[in-house]
């Protein structure tokens, strides 16, 4: 098994659509024409983000628990030093962490409804 994706309610489609095109890279896709709103973002070939619109932000109510993090791989050093440099170009803010012995680094942003992704680099 691995992750297939991971699928997030949001009710700032249209913001949290472009936040992942133009902060992750991420590229709007096919998506099943389903009765309510949302968009599917790819990594290459994988629908790796599923966004579905909501008419109200999500709350602390046990039906709308948002996962704590979700993380995507995006390379090596090269490409570490270069999403440093996109993040402060766009004036987002990163936490680095680095897991004892994993040999990565996780940069963690957060995405306009505050939900928590690390991209982890190999280092």
């Amino acid at each position: 098994m691995k992750l297939d994706h991971v699928n997030v309610r949001t009710a700032r489609l249209a913001e949290m659509r472009a936040w992942y095109a133009d902060v992750l890279g991420l590229n709007e896709g096919w998506r099943p024409d389903f009765a309510f709103p949302g968009a599917w973002l790819y990594a290459g070939e994988d629908a790796v983000v599923h966004l579905i619109g909501v008419d109200a932000a999500p709350g602390a109510d046990q039906a709308d628990l948002r996962l704590e993090h979700f993380a995507l791989f995006a390379g090596g050093p090269a490409e570490l030093d270069a999403f440093r440099a996109r993040m402060k170009s766009k004036g987002i803010p990163i936490r680095e962490g680095h897991p004892p012995g994993a040999g990565i680094t996780q940069v963690n942003i957060h995405d306009p409804d505050g939900n928590h992704i690390h991209v982890d680099f190999r280092t």
